[in-house]
């Protein structure tokens, strides 16, 4: 399929009220957009994008639109590390004005050698300080990051990752990973970390302040079951753990924001495992530590019994449809869903060279001050696909 990855704001035909846009591909592959509102007041968009994700040529992309314009920038290139996979950036502009650049580098497929870098610009993403690493991998594994870091009316800052945990004699596939937050009370100066209780294969944790002050924690699940959630009434210092909401997950990330008083807005693949017609090995089975493995095939394996005792993470289930979702209630409820794009969602491969993969995943969703909703997603790991709707237009 060849995109019109121009970066070009164009009105759907049936539908004047959306405008879509394609952002230019530089490269094969683009995956993982993460949407913010840059100091001087530009969109800005974050993707990675390479030959394949896992191989030394995935770097992180950022383009931005100007408020009134109607065409994206030319991407630049943010990270240039060729002996690890820069991965999931996130935009975050501080309370002060600066731009940071948070982003994850891990060795091939080895989720569990991951560390978080940071960058730091201070004329509006112009030009960038040198990468400092943030949160450094250890023994026991990786550190990741998905979601944006929030700022709490106490003044508190929040940064959600999850751990990806090494299992000796195996490589890493995601079945021990767990979420945390990092808490700083000095501006991201200092940060310490408390983990979220039982919350083994629940990750992306992306927590959102409340408007009675509580703050909602919304997970993928490596299981491919159920988007999960969690709680904390004091500021972040304790969480419940996570539990099933109604609504289904696929083992693929997912993103909310305030609307306004009690009311949330979601996009999320609309799907789970019991949607897949066959299950992947891992994340990485079409590549080797040095690259490419031969054949450059995916590996599918039987599907696991529904009463197994040891519970693995599932990949391979459909990464389709892309729907938003409104909440009336803080997240008990989600009454009202329209989706955005529909398909196989196939994604039982990572090829994007001979476009295999039909994937809608990784979505951001950011609301600006008028109120519109600015939605960036994985179009076929081929290129970021950009949406701008007005909140009406969720509820039909």
């Amino acid at each position: 399929m060849s995109l019109p990855a121009d970066g070009i704001l164009r009105a759907a035909s049936d539908d004047p009220t959306r405008l879509d846009a394609y952002l230019p591909a530089p490269t094969v592959q683009s995956h993982a957009a993460n949407l913010a509102t840059l100091p001087g007041g530009d969109l800005g968009c974050v993707w990675f994008g390479g030959t394949q994700e896992g191989i030394g040529d995935i770097f992180v992309w950022f383009s931005r639109l100007v408020p009134g314009d109607d065409t994206w920038s030319e991407p630049v290139r943010l990270s240039d590390d060729p002996t690890r996979s820069e991965q999931n950036p996130i935009l975050f502009t501080t309370p002060t004005g600066d731009l940071w650049l948070l982003y994850t580098a891990q060795r091939a497929g080895n989720q569990d050698t991951a560390e978080v870098r940071r960058r730091i610009s201070t004329d509006d993403g112009h030009t960038w300080d040198e990468p400092t690493t943030l949160v450094a991998a250890s023994d026991t594994g990786g550190t990741f990051v998905r979601q944006p870091i929030v700022v709490l009316a106490s003044g508190r800052w929040i940064l959600p990752l999850f751990h990806c945990v090494s299992v000796p004699g195996h490589k890493w596939v995601g079945d021990r990973d767990t979420s945390a937050v990092l808490l700083s009370d000095d501006a991201g100066a200092t940060w310490r970390e408390i983990a979220v209780p039982n919350s083994v294969g629940a990750v992306h944790m992306n927590v959102q302040q409340l408007a009675d002050g509580s703050l909602l924690a919304l997970y993928r699940s490596r299981w491919a079951d159920f988007i999960y959630e969690s709680r904390s009434g004091d500021d972040g210092e304790t969480w419940s753990a996570p539990e099933p909401t109604v609504l289904p997950n696929n083992n693929s990330s997912i993103q909310f924001v305030p609307l306004g008083g009690d009311s949330l807005a979601l996009i999320f693949n609309n799907s789970s495992a019991l949607d897949a017609t066959a299950r992947r090995l891992s994340l990485y089975d079409e590549i080797d530590d040095d690259g490419l493995a031969e054949g450059d095939e995916p590996v599918l394996v039987e599907q696991e019994p529904t009463d197994s005792d040891e519970r693995t993470a599932f990949w391979g289930a459909p990464r389709a449809p892309m729907t938003v979702a409104i909440s009336p209630d803080g997240g008990r409820t989600w009454p009202v869903t329209r989706n955005l794009e529909v398909g196989d969602g196939y994604c039982l491969s990572n090829n994007s060279r001979d476009g295999l993969n039909r994937e809608f995943s990784y979505p951001s969703i950011h609301r600006d001050a008028s109120g519109d909703l600015h939605l960036a997603y994985t179009y076929f790991r081929q290129a970021i696909k950009y949406v701008r709707v007005p909140e009406s237009w969720v509820r039909g």
